[in-house]
Parts: C-alpha cells; structure tokens; sequence
C-alpha cells in the first residue's frame, strides 16, 4: 500500500515538474522571439524586412555600414556609455556607504530615514519629472553632462537591496576589525566593500542597464546633438528614416549587444544576489 502511494506521489511531482518545465521553456522562447527576429531582420534588405521570416532571404551588412555613416552613431554610444558608466560607479559607492549606515550604525531616526528612503519607490519618474526639470534647470545643469548625471544616481532600490544584504553579514568580523583598532571607514572599505562583490555586481548590471536605456530624462534635459544618447538616437534616426526598418532594426541591434553580453557574463551574480538579499 505504501509503495502504491509512494509511486503515485512520484507520478504527479514527475508530471509537475515536466509542467512547470514546459511552462518555463514556452516563457523563454516568447521572450527571446523578439529578440532573435530583431537580429535577424537587422541583416535584411530593405525589401525583405517586413517578410516575416526568422531566417533571411537575402543576407546584408550595409544596414550597419550605413548606420555607421550615415549618422554619429558611435557618438551615441558613447554618450551612453559614459553616461551610465559614472552613474553605476558613483550610484554603487554612494548607496553602499547609506546602506552600510542604516544597516549598522546606530544614531537617532535611523529607521525613519530608512522609510523615507524606501518610500521613494512609490513615487514614479513622471510624477518627479517636471520638479526635476526646474531644479535642474534653476542649477544650471541642462544640456550638460552633469545634468544627465547627477539626478539619476539616487535610487531607493539599491539602497534597499545593499541594506538588506549587509545585515546578513556576520558582526563578528566587524567588532573583531573595530577591536584591532579599525574606524567605521575602514571596516566598510576593507571589510564590507570586498564582502559585497556579488550584490554590487549585480546592482551594477542593473544600474547601466537602467541608464543605457535612459530615454525620458535624456530628451527633457537636453537639446544638444553632441550629447544624445544611444536611445534618442534612434528614435531620431526612426523619424528620419520612418520606412526603413531595416535600418533602424540594426541600429537598435548594435544597442542591444552591449547589455546582452553585459547580463550573460553576470547573471550568475544577479541570481544570486537576489538569493541572499534578504528577498524574504
């Protein structure tokens, strides 16, 4: 009787899992359609674009050759790359030092900074965009680097998700620095910054992932050519070339490139950090 149980309970986990499995591979392939059709029609002709077919007829590579020319689109790029490059680094090292400050020192209304922090995460981007833009402009920071920089550091999530992270740390490596004689500073550049690679390799990911794909602020905040984002660029170069999607499609493919290499080569840091962040 036992082993009639035991037989129909691995039945149905069997059947559970090889759902669960085929639900998770219809997902990723819905997911990744769009992903490969855009790559694919990026090396078709002009004529064959719209053919709808995954693999192409008539193989070309003068959809990237006229990109590159046509338009400062390696200007675009980097633009986009210092942009979110000084973002992630300074969003990392300032987030990492609030967050190890609410996570372990002890002062007056640390809880409550904590909650006004976190409850930023409720306001969205358009609620703040016009405030944003005053501010900005009465600071004198539009058209600037600055101006695309510096609002865009501040981000709730991450401070959120590097507290929760230090506070499973374990105090006994700190109190033992601190009875070695280490200040807090020290205990946080030597000790805390090395413990946290995972989840701030993770966050980085995120951070210019974010930001490389900026496309509001960017358009509000300026108005000169020389500094248009990846993003604007090729909205831009859609409006000018509305039909040619061949064009556009391998534009936006030479965009894409850079995060898919940049998540493939940390996804295992962004899983994990979730993992032990304190997501519970």
């Amino acid at each position: 009787m036992a082993s009639e149980v035991n037989a129909v309970g691995g039945r149905r986990l069997f059947s559970g899992r090889v759902g669960l499995t085929a639900l998770a591979a219809f997902a990723a392939v819905i997911s990744v359609l769009p992903v490969l059709w855009m790559v694919s029609a990026a090396f078709k002709t002009r004529s064959t674009v719209t053919d709808g077919n995954l693999i192409p007829t008539e193989f070309t590579i003068q959809n990237f050759v006229y990109v590159f020319t046509e338009v400062p689109f390696v200007r675009y790029l980097w633009n986009s790359f210092f942009i979110s490059a000084v973002i992630t680094i300074a969003a990392l090292l300032f987030h990492s030092m609030a967050a190890y400050a609410l996570a372990r020192l002890r002062f007056p209304g640390r809880e409550k900074i904590f909650m006004a922090i976190f409850s930023t995460l409720l306001v969205t981007a358009p609620v703040v965009l016009i405030p944003l833009f005053i501010v900005a402009r009465e600071l004198g920071l539009l058209d600037s680097y600055a101006g695309l920089i510096i609002p865009a550091i501040f981000n709730a999530f991450g401070i959120f998700l590097l507290r929760q992270f230090y506070l499973g740390l374990p105090k006994e490596l700190e109190e033992a620095a601190v009875l070695d004689g280490c200040g807090h500073w020290r205990v946080y550049w030597n000790i805390v910054l090395p413990m946290s690679r995972p989840i701030l390799s993770a966050l980085a990911v995120f951070f210019f992932l974010a930001n490389w794909n900026a496309f509001v602020w960017p358009q509000v905040a300026t108005s000169d050519q020389s500094l248009t984002v990846v993003q604007l660029g090729i909205a831009s170069f859609q409006t000018q070339y509305l039909s040619n999607w061949n064009y556009i499609l391998a534009a936006a493919t030479v965009a894409a490139l850079p995060m898919l290499a940049l998540f493939f080569t940390f996804q295992r840091q962004i899983v994990e950090s979730i993992k032990t962040s304190g997501m519970k």
